[in-house]
């Protein structure tokens, strides 16, 4: 089967959308000098090269996964799902944190070690972006005073 040429033409669909919603993003008021569309759309642009790298790259093509592999990819894009639906509610932190302990125990961590590294990662990345990078992220709504 050609599942990487597959793989190479959706993931170059999903670039391709990426990049056109990105630029379609508007901000009321511009809080980084390059915008709020800059990201998600240097995003695009590498997805979209590494699907079209996937598309005509040399050698064989990989078999198509099977049995617990295939089993994984699911669980992997269902946990995604979940974070983007948790994402604003609990806010970058918890969801990050929630988020690498799911996929560290899918990828066959150990439980201990994904824990540390979900409580790591998650405020980790938030200082990162929100403090360093002046990327405005999410606290959580229901973590919000009113």
């Amino acid at each position: 089967m050609k599942s990487d040429r597959i793989l190479g033409a959706v993931t170059l669909a999903v670039a391709i959308a990426m990049g056109a919603l990105a630029s379609q993003f508007q901000a009321p008021f511009s809080y980084e000098p390059i915008g709020p569309a800059r990201y998600p759309i240097l995003l695009a642009i590498l997805i979209g090269a590494c699907g079209a790298w996937l598309l005509v790259k040399p050698g064989p093509p990989a078999p198509w996964p099977g049995g617990a592999l295939l089993r994984k990819v699911v669980l992997m894009f269902a946990a995604l799902i979940g974070y983007a639906l948790v994402f604003e509610p609990l806010g970058f932190m918890v969801a990050t944190a929630l988020l690498t302990f799911a996929l560290g125990l899918l990828f066959d961590g150990t439980w201990k070690r994904v824990l540390v590294g979900g409580l790591l990662l998650g405020p980790g990345l938030y200082i990162l972006f929100d403090r360093l990078l002046d990327v405005v992220l999410p606290l959580g709504t229901l973590w919000a005073f009113r």
